[in-house]
């Protein structure tokens, strides 16, 4: 094997662990939603510019309660707000934990991928038999390629 980006096992008691941890996440997380595209596309996004204008707008309206009219819900803004702060920490640790699993699984992609071309490699120089002609003929077909098209319909 010319390549080895990753060497990892999981031992099956490893596996029931992070499956029973990332139980207790989705559990604990249920208040989670999911927008739609067009939610997406149409809600207004906070930058970070726009966060600390958001935490003074609060930090004035708490200070002037005989401003704030009763149609609008300060409890639940300043609870937005914390909310948010609580999340934020989190979810950059998961997002960090899940840039590793990414990077992680196209490692072992790719060292699959090498070692089945040094595989290949051997069964083409040195194969006989039924079940090496069988793995010939399909990685024959994997990496036969195709001629592009240019776009241009042929005269």
């Amino acid at each position: 094997m010319t390549q080895n980006l990753v060497s990892i096992t999981f031992a099956p008691a490893d596996l029931e662990a992070i499956d029973g941890a990332l139980a207790v996440l989705e559990a604990k997380l249920d208040a989670l939603i999911t927008l739609s595209a067009e939610e997406r596309r149409k809600a207004i996004k906070m930058g970070d510019r726009s966060e600390v204008f958001c935490h003074q707008t609060e930090l004035v309206l708490r200070q002037n309660p005989g401003i704030v009219p009763g149609n609008f819900d300060l409890a639940e803004y300043q609870q937005d707000i914390a909310a948010l702060d609580a999340l934020r920490p989190r979810l950059q640790r998961l997002r960090t934990l899940t840039d590793r699993a990414e990077d992680t699984e196209l490692a072992l992609g790719s060292d699959i991928m090498s070692a089945s071309y040094d595989g290949y490699a051997l069964a083409k120089i040195g194969g006989k038999g039924t079940a090496l002609e069988t793995l010939k003929n399909a990685m024959q077909t994997r990496l036969s390629r195709k001629p592009r098209r240019n776009g241009k319909p042929e005269t």
